[in-house]
């Protein structure tokens, strides 16, 4: 009996380990590849529209600001010779400052939209993993990792790749609102 408890106890025990590994299921660990929701996702299409309509009326502020100037810069050329020393130190400082302002406003212009684009981008961001919270807790997922392309995750089977269902859903969601 004593020969007998020993086999029967180990085969228990390797049954147990193996049962709990089995049971332990692979959709547990799932992943969604984040490039490819931002790309897929339609809001990020409209958004990116928005901001890049925005940008262009800007930067075409700007360009008509330093199409004014190359304007006074080639008049002045013609005018210098008639002008005294004078007229000349007045017209060159005009410029000069005419020149700074609109480098200023370039920067501030160049400034404002980086800051803008970030915002669209982070509400964007946050708008999916929104979604991806409520998508992991409603299909009843342990953990969903971002495969960002940049290392985070280096493999995983196609079975584990939830991106096409995710960008399905989280589309449908976005129309529907």
């Amino acid at each position: 009996m004593n020969k007998l408890a020993l086999p029967i106890a180990l085969i228990a025990l390797i049954a147990a380990i193996s049962s709990f590994f089995f049971l332990q299921s692979s959709s547990d660990l799932v992943y969604v590849d984040v490039n490819k929701l931002l790309d897929g996702y339609k809001r990020t299409k409209i958004v990116k529209a928005a901001f890049d309509e925005k940008a262009k009326t800007m930067k075409s502020n700007v360009d008509s600001l330093l199409s004014e100037w190359q304007n006074e810069l080639k008049v002045y050329e013609k005018e210098r010779a008639g002008l005294s020393k004078k007229e000349l130190e007045l017209k060159q400082e005009l410029l000069g400052n005419k020149q700074q302002q609109i480098n200023n406003y370039q920067q501030a212009v160049q400034k404002q939209l980086q800051e803008e684009d970030k915002k669209v981008t982070q509400t964007v961001i946050n708008d999916i993993n929104d979604f991806v919270k409520e998508y992991g807790k409603t299909k009843g997922y342990k953990v969903i990792f971002g495969a960002t392309g940049s290392g985070t995750i280096m493999y995983g089977e196609e079975s584990a790749d939830l991106t096409d269902q995710v960008l399905e859903e989280l589309n449908a969601e976005f129309e529907g609102k």
